[in-house]
């Protein structure tokens, strides 16, 4: 069947929105709108229709398949801490209670805690990562809020003042946060600087914070230091870690999960 003008022209827009997506990532709705003389609901009519490569979410058009989440699911191939991660992940979902307002970090860590949230729990979550977000955006009772800002590929988050300025002023109960390293003494790091004031300000803001890792970040030192292991009501580790690993964390509040409940 012939396509429509209107048709014709929603797929032109379309290819377009998909372009510059490609090209630099979460696009502003308002920009789409603006770059290709629409109207900012015309742009959301587009992304709503059945052929749309597209979607919407938090006010910005992504990709259905995200920028990053390919990249993620390699990661699940080929990641031999996987298991421990989803170990960790599910046992910290346990502590989620319905009604409850969550801060969810962002990481591959953190898509296995998504994933293991009871899919029809009534919840308000804050996130700042397109990876997260696609995981809440399919839960039907799920009030989800996406911080804005500055896209960064490494991390598929989100940053700006004005993000941060509004997690500041916001109360959460619970605060899950991940890590790419633990020490004992000198506490929680990761990679990437511009996550530390959004983990920060998520801990400040929460009533409770917990930190999920696997066994493979005990010991381990990252680049950029976010917090002291007693910020933390209780850590959660997937795995099992060598006993003198182990020891080195006995006088903190971290509980080991491991296959079978072992």
């Amino acid at each position: 069947m012939r396509k429509t003008a209107g048709a014709e022209a929603r797929a032109v827009r379309l290819a377009r929105m998909q372009e510059l997506v490609e090209a630099g990532g979460p696009l502003p709705i308002k920009q789409a709108a603006q770059r290709l003389d629409v109207t900012e609901m015309t742009i959301r009519r587009d992304l709503s229709s059945a052929d749309s490569p597209l979607s919407a979410l938090g006010g910005y058009v992504l990709a259905t398949t995200l920028p990053g989440a390919e990249r993620y699911s390699l990661d699940e191939a080929s990641d031999q801490h996987a298991a421990n991660k989803r170990l960790a992940c599910e046992r910290a979902a346990e502590w989620v209670q319905p009604h409850d307002s969550l801060f969810i970090d962002c990481g591959t860590t953190m898509v296995h805690f998504a994933e293991a949230l009871p899919p029809d729990m009534p919840l308000s979550v804050v996130c700042y990562s397109t990876n997260i977000a696609a995981v809440l955006s399919r839960r039907p009772n799920t009030q989800l809020m996406l911080l804005g800002g500055l896209y960064h590929p490494s991390s598929a988050t989100f940053f700006s003042d004005e993000g941060l300025q509004y997690l500041n002023k916001l109360g959460v109960n619970k605060a899950f946060i991940s890590a790419g390293g633990l020490d004992p003494e000198r506490g929680a790091s990761c990679s990437n600087f511009h996550e530390v004031p959004v983990k920060q300000a998520a801990i400040r803001s929460a009533s409770e914070s917990f930190l999920i890792v696997d066994e493979s970040k005990l010991g381990k030192l990252r680049p950029a230091f976010f917090s002291p292991l007693d910020a933390f009501a209780r850590i959660v580790v997937g795995g099992a870690p060598a006993a003198a690993v182990k020891k080195q964390f006995k006088e903190l509040p971290v509980e080991f999960a491991r296959a079978g409940g072992g």
